[in-house]
């Protein structure tokens, strides 16, 4: 149980309307945020109502989500232009679903540490599962795919599309895709979302 003084202190900050506020940005619901955070839907709502103060951890869970650091959280607005450096040693590996026994696919954020960003950057790599089994998604905003090796089919809506090494797409997001990896050949890309 926290003190009276620590409650004061990390109301100050104002962390549960800000939470809110970049959920609510970013069009996303409590559910689905749960979903990207683990995290349950309750939780999130006790945290943005300021009944519950996350831990650190917790907070950096939503954060990646958002694409903002932690200091998002803590400071006032920026006076400095937003710059990030993604360290090919500091990047982390995630499944494109936690805890999946068969994962088509891994991807590694490329801007993490560039707060408030426009866009989201990833460097995926597409597994042999993804050559059989077709997940599709959508979110907000556009995608944009850039394949660096193998060859990817990106099915869009009703439509497939084979893309090789070098080739691109962009195309809109809110319509369900999905990647299935063609061939044997390791399959990579780099992908942007907005949105």
């Amino acid at each position: 149980m926290l003190s009276t003084t620590l409650q004061e202190g990390l109301k100050a900050y104002g962390i549960g309307p800000k939470v809110r506020a970049i959920r609510l940005k970013k069009k996303m619901g409590l559910v689905e945020l749960g979903r990207h955070t683990g995290l349950s839907a309750a939780m999130l709502s006790k945290i943005e109502r300021g009944q519950v103060f996350p831990t650190l951890p917790t907070l950096l869970r939503v954060a990646l989500v958002f694409g903002v650091g932690l200091d998002f959280f803590f400071a006032a607005e920026r006076d400095q232009p937003v710059v990030g450096i993604a360290r090919h040693k500091d990047r982390l590996r995630f499944p494109e679903k936690p805890n999946a026994r068969d994962v088509a696919y891994e991807f590694e954020s490329l801007d993490f540490p560039a707060v408030q960003r426009l866009l989201n950057s990833y460097f995926a790599e597409f597994h042999p599962v993804a050559a059989v089994k077709l997940r599709r998604h959508q979110h907000p905003g556009a995608e944009f795919l850039y394949v660096l090796s193998g060859t990817l089919a990106i099915h869009i809506g009703d439509h497939e599309h084979v893309l090789d090494a070098r080739d691109s797409i962009y195309f809109d997001s809110t319509v369900a895709h999905g990647y299935r990896r063609v061939g044997s050949k390791p399959c990579t890309a780099i992908v942007v979302t907005t949105g």
